[in-house]
């Protein structure tokens, strides 16, 4: 797949990373041998200096995975804080609980099992910090959920949307052609909804960011 950087540019940021958490490195190896995707190292740094930046009270993750992003962002939240993530895959959230448990955040964590469709209608809670990482052909109607639970002033985060590059490109192998459209229509909504103050950034494979102001 193509990358947003150029191989020189890419080996040289990567002088820069630094990880020593034992639990990370093992969760990152895992999902890399079992093609498990996760949010990439540079935008993991980022959202974690959002955190730090923001002090969330109560996040919601949309994609749990492996519990990856979800341990990353529990275990730089204040005392009192919590993150509430959402899977629907009954192997993943397997992974997930038991990474969670080795992470000694649980009392930071809930894990809501199920699809995401279901579970957000449910919740009366108004979010600090709401990080989507789902399937893309979903993420429009997703955001349109995360716009009810987001208060104002909150920050909302979304992966993949330079998808590889294709979103700006006009050569798509066909078994991304579906998915790619369906980023590129939503970064026209995200990017022009009144409700936002949004920016695409070229980290990871395109991190989007958006802070709604009504």
């Amino acid at each position: 797949m193509p990358k947003i950087l150029h191989s020189p540019q890419q080996k040289y940021l990567n002088q820069f990373r630094t990880q020593n958490d034992e639990l990370i490195t093992q969760m990152e190896k895992y999902a890399e041998e079992n093609s498990i995707p996760i949010l990439d190292w540079q935008s993991s740094d980022f959202l974690e200096q959002l955190v730090l930046i923001s002090k969330p009270k109560k996040v919601l993750e949309i994609g749990t995975a492996i519990g990856y992003s979800t341990i990353r962002i529990a275990r730089l939240l204040n005392k009192n804080s919590e993150i509430d993530t959402i899977e629907k895959s009954k192997d993943n959230i397997k992974l997930a609980l038991s990474n969670i448990k080795k992470s000694k955040l649980a009392d930071r964590i809930n894990l809501l099992a199920g699809d995401a469709f279901d579970v957000m209608p449910k919740l009366e809670k108004k979010y600090d910090m709401i990080f989507l990482d789902a399937d893309k052909e979903d993420y429009e109607n997703l955001f349109y959920h995360s716009v009810k639970l987001l208060r104002k002033g909150g920050i909302v985060v979304i992966d993949n949307l330079l998808w590889h590059g294709y979103a700006a490109s006009s050569k798509v192998p066909p078994k991304y052609k579906v998915s790619t459209e369906h980023i590129k229509k939503f970064n026209e909504i995200f990017m022009g909804h009144r409700k936002f103050k949004s920016t695409i950034m070229p980290i990871g494979d395109g991190l989007g960011i958006g802070i709604k102001i009504k």
